[in-house]
């Protein structure tokens, strides 16, 4: 990038610190780390927390991007207390973590130690992977949760994307890949993503060139692109049974997967269900993630359907106007009266 911009006549400019909202590791296994931010000086105001389930193959921080921009950082200022899984890094040894030990056992963790602290079970956001995940957990074990809450997360993987054509390809030896390299290279997702849309890179050098000198503009670009390069391999075991299963045979919808020995039905979800979908994401087809509403038991169901794509409508100026607000809007609404204290108005930059 400085010898880019050097060429261009840009001005050199260090990357922003991202992942800067205070937090504290409450618990730790293997890689993972379940964290809670800080609540204000004054406390949470709101009794039911909140957990955030980022996908398994990229940094939680895009969660908790910059000041101002931080989806984390707004959540604590209006009163919720807020907690999130950082998977960590794997190593070569982890080539045997299974999508079970993921699905199951520890999210299984970080909710029981959510529900130890707070005295109730949380409210659960998973965005992208992680919602299916978190979708998945649900379907097995319905208590655990307080409400389910959803961005951009796919539950049915038979949509015409090029991800699943892709992933489809009867060349495509999973096992024979898993058994040569252990844990799935990250590069060779993030070579996948980039071919999903490949002119993606000319169009942000020219968007970068007509906002070189907005500073504001400058921070978030270079922070978001150092989350999207800020990668991490794939557990070998835990992509096999992601691609067979729920790629190939699409067994999320189709009612055929189980966890843990029991069936995963997203019929069984029952608690409060929130999915948030994105117009124009060319990673999940939102209609592949809106579907899930067809299914679930409970009748407390909401779609929000945005304009924007798969990363920068979660984090950007216009999702803290409306995308945040009417999450948090979704969880209060669900405390009840006694549940909740009176909370400011959070901050944003203007």
């Amino acid at each position: 990038m400085r010898g880019l911009g050097a060429m261009l006549g840009l001005p050199l400019r260090a990357r922003p610190a991202v992942g800067t909202t205070p937090a504290d590791a409450v618990f730790a296994e293997n890689k993972w780390r379940l964290l809670r931010y800080r609540p204000r000086a004054e406390g949470p105001g709101y009794r039911t927390p909140v957990l955030l389930l980022p996908s398994l193959i990229n940094r939680h921080y895009v969660l908790d991007l910059l000041p101002g921009k931080s989806f984390a950082e707004w959540m604590v200022a209006a009163g919720h207390d807020v907690y999130c899984i950082d998977w960590g890094t794997p190593g070569d040894e982890d080539r045997f973590v299974t999508f079970e030990d993921v699905a199951d056992r520890w999210i299984g963790r970080a909710l029981r130690q959510v529900e130890r602290t707070a005295g109730r079970p949380p409210h659960v956001l998973g965005y992208c992977l992680g919602g299916t995940l978190a979708t998945l957990h649900a379907a097995v074990h319905k208590e655990r949760m307080s409400s389910l809450a959803l961005l951009a997360a796919p539950v049915r993987f038979s949509d015409p994307g090029l991800l699943t054509a892709w992933t489809r390809t009867r060349s495509f030896d999973v096992r024979a890949l898993v058994d040569a390299w252990g844990n799935v290279p990250w590069q060779l997702m993030q070579s996948s993503f980039q071919l999903l849309r490949p002119t993606l890179g000319l169009a942000k050098l020219v968007s970068l060139l007509d906002r070189a000198w907005n500073e504001e503009f400058l921070d978030s670009f270079l922070a978001l692109e150092t989350w999207g390069s800020d990668n991490v391999s794939f557990p070998g075991e835990c992509y096999v049974t992601y691609l067979e299963e729920l790629y190939r045979k699409d067994a999320l919808w189709q009612g055929t997967f189980r966890l843990a020995g029991r069936p995963a039905r997203l019929e069984a979800i029952e608690c409060p269900t929130l999915v948030v979908t994105f117009e124009h994401d060319h990673i999940v087809p939102w209609q592949s993630a809106a579907c899930l509403l067809e299914r679930v038991a409970t009748a407390d169901k909401h779609h929000l359907h945005l304009p924007g794509g798969h990363v920068g409508a979660v984090v950007s100026r216009a999702a803290a106007r409306g995308l945040w607000p009417a999450i948090s809007k979704f969880w209060s609404d669900r405390e009840g009266p006694a549940a909740k204290a009176p909370r400011p108005r959070p901050r944003t930059r203007p």
